[in-house]
């Protein structure tokens, strides 16, 4: 029978069977066993489930026997000791202090719970409580033996009388306490037993109700207490221990009295979704009161998850907007057209989440946790924010950096595949050229996807500087950073062997790596309509030996740059712009000449990339090569604020990622 909607199924036993994709709309499935079945993709939704008639008649008798079980012996004990105050003066000389501490004893309880819940602190404040009433008692017994044993007895037959009689009457109390006095005095010990009796039952009626009251409002001081009555209510329910429920569908479904412990949940649509709070769900992320209230209702408009564990769940069309979501796991959670508008990411573990269409227009991002497997197609998002509070100038890191831009279609993606796709690496206080370029000819040599034009970026930290690699999809990121510094570390270890001397590592400039790397890097050959090019990659200077001559790299630059064509006279054009950027580098006071060398060099690298495509991947470094020289000048600087106009326009023009 592949259709199960609107059947009765109620009491049937599915166990272990394979149920994938199948559908029980609308059926009732109260009493049903689905334990260790495959349910993926199975379609609950408005079933009935919860317990089968003659279950929930046999919970209400049980719970009729215990109560009144329980309730009988802590009347008992409660009028034990109690009546201690009413018997004969010799006796109540012996009785008073275990009636005292009786009396102190209920009320720690009371107090404890009612302070502290159902918790392991309350049961370790009446933990304490017993161990002095006992101790004292124990005192009491060896002081008073003799008189102790008669002063029990006595006061065992007055508890049996205050019980019988709170029960069934006074007449007939008065009958047995008189039979079980010590002394002349026992109707008037009866009266006075069953008036403090009845006392504490009321307060410990009272206190049952308060205890009910708070589990039903969720208090998770009370968590304790819940969890067992929803356990008791779940005998006989409907059952799906130990199922693969992967992408079911209990849209509207009434759940009460269910047991989930042990099933898969992962992706599991709970919209409108009845009386999950009654259902036993184990250690599943619907514990949690906030997580079960979002996933049913859909709605967590500027609402709190910071730390929330959301792993596998399913937020499809889910409302998050300003939602904060700092520290939060989302990862392999299914949000497909979620509203993640202003909402607040930071931190936020997302490793194979599906955000399949989303919005995230002004999330902030700052340091949030995705990998190749975090899926981000289709985003709809014109910006975002990569710090969450504002920096030292008041910014917050906007992405696109100027704010009179939006993100294009596709540009989100592009932006963070880019980061998803790369490692960072940072080498503290500085660079060794030399030890840093044959640890990455080894990377190579073991990673065949890796090659020289995979340095995305070397860029200054204050005395640091962080290296960012491209590296492919698939690729083990932490084995190649590991590699890397592996290697890097070793052949500083050598280098210091070899000269007999220990030395820091000092702080190394960009053009220095560049021009390192270059030294070393073997020429590429690239094979183009059966002709055989070799060429050397060199961007970070022109430098030979120690003389640099500026007004030759200059007119090289020139000749390249003219070749390009010239724009219309009413909108400057990627020529113009290049014109503008080698001007301001030459009249640059606060450059070096040979910085200025290798500034004019990467500009030289751009115009050759936009007239050769294969030549894009230099042009990439030569856009963060200069992007690096402008960063290591004064903001007020004509090149930094050329190179921040600049750069954007160069790098769009000439179809390379914009910085």
């Amino acid at each position: 029978m592949a259709d199960f909607s609107g059947s009765n199924l109620r009491g049937r036993n599915f166990t272990g069977q394979d149920l994938r994709g199948k559908d029980f709309s609308n059926a009732d499935i109260r009493g049903a066993n689905f334990s260790g079945a495959d349910l993926s993709g199975a379609n609950f939704t408005e079933a009935k489930a919860g317990l089968q008639r003659r279950w929930l008649f046999a919970q209400l008798v049980l719970s009729f026997v215990v109560s009144a079980t329980l309730n009988f012996i802590a009347a008992l004990i409660n009028a034990t000791f109690t009546t201690s105050f009413f018997i004969p003066n010799r006796i109540q000389q012996i009785t008073i202090i275990p009636g005292i501490l009786v009396i102190v004893f209920l009320a720690i309880v009371f107090l404890a719970i009612a302070r502290q819940g159902l918790t392991t602190r309350a049961f370790m404040t009446i933990a304490v409580a017993v161990a002095v009433a006992v101790a004292v008692a124990v005192a009491g017994a060896f002081a008073f033996a003799g008189a102790f044993a008669v002063a029990v007895a006595g006061a065992g037959a007055v508890a049996v009388a205050g019980a019988v009689a709170f029960a069934f009457a006074g007449a007939v109390a008065g009958a047995f306490a008189g039979a079980g006095a010590v002394a002349g005095a026992g109707a008037v010990a009866v009266a006075g037993a069953v008036a403090v009796a009845g006392a504490g039952a009321v307060a410990i009626s009272l206190l049952s109700i308060y205890i009910a009251w708070r589990v039903s409002k969720h208090d998770e001081k009370f968590a304790l207490a819940r969890e067992f009555g929803v356990a008791f209510s779940s005998i006989g329910g409907t059952r799906f221990y130990n199922a693969n429920l992967t992408g079911a569908n209990f849209i509207n479904a009434t759940l009460k009295s269910t047991n989930f412990r042990e099933a898969n949940l992962t992706r599991v649509c709970w919209k409108d979704a009845k009386k999950v709070d009654r259902a036993r769900v184990g250690n599943s992320i619907l514990q949690s009161s906030a997580i079960r209230e979002l996933l049913i209702t859909r709605h967590g408009y500027k609402k709190s998850y910071v730390a929330a564990n959301l792993e596998g769940a399913n937020l499809v069309g889910v409302n998050l907007e300003a939602a904060n979501l700092t520290r939060a796991n989302i990862s392999h959670a299914l949000l497909h057209d979620v509203n993640l508008k202003d909402a607040n990411l930071r931190e936020t573990l997302a490793i194979g989440a599906d955000f399949n269409r989303a919005y995230l227009t002004g999330a902030c991002l700052e340091s949030w946790n995705i990998d190749h497997t975090t899926t981000l197609d289709q985003i709809d998002c014109q910006y975002v924010f990569l710090l969450d509070q504002p920096n030292a100038i008041g910014s917050r890191e906007r992405r696109p950096h100027n704010p009179d831009t939006v993100f294009a279609p596709g540009d989100f993606e592009k932006l963070y595949k880019e980061v998803i796709n790369t490692v960072q690496i940072l080498m503290r206080n500085g660079i060794n050229p030399e030890a840093f370029a044959e640890a990455f000819q080894k990377l190579m040599q073991d990673n065949p996807g890796i090659t020289h034009d995979s340095i995305q970026a070397i860029e200054k930290k204050g005395k640091d500087v962080l290296v960012t690699i491209e590296v492919p999809e698939d690729a083990d990121k932490a084995k190649i950073a590991q590699t890397l510094d592996t290697h890097y570390r070793d052949r500083v270890q050598q280098l210091e062997a070899e000269n007999k001397q220990l030395h820091q590592l000092r702080s190394t400039d960009l053009k220095d790596i560049a021009i390192e790397l270059a030294r070393r890097q073997p020429h590429i050959t690239q094979t183009m309509n059966d002709k055989t090019e070799h060429r050397t990659v060199n961007i970070g200077g022109n430098v030979t030996g120690s003389t640099i001559n500026l007004g030759e790299i200059s007119g090289a630059v020139s000749n390249v740059v003219n070749q390009l064509p010239s724009s219309d006279a009413t909108q400057s054009g990627l020529k113009e712009h290049l014109i503008e950027l080698q001007a301001t580098i030459e009249s640059e006071p606060t450059l070096s000449l040979e910085d200025k060398a290798d500034a004019l060099e990467g500009v030289k690298v751009l115009a050759e990339a936009a007239q050769d495509p294969e030549k894009q991947g230099l042009g990439r470094k030569a856009i963060k090569l200069l992007k690096g020289t402008a960063a290591s000048l004064p903001d007020a600087t004509k090149l930094a604020e050329a190179c921040s106009k600049l750069l954007p326009l160069i790098a769009k023009e000439i179809g390379l990622p914009i910085p």
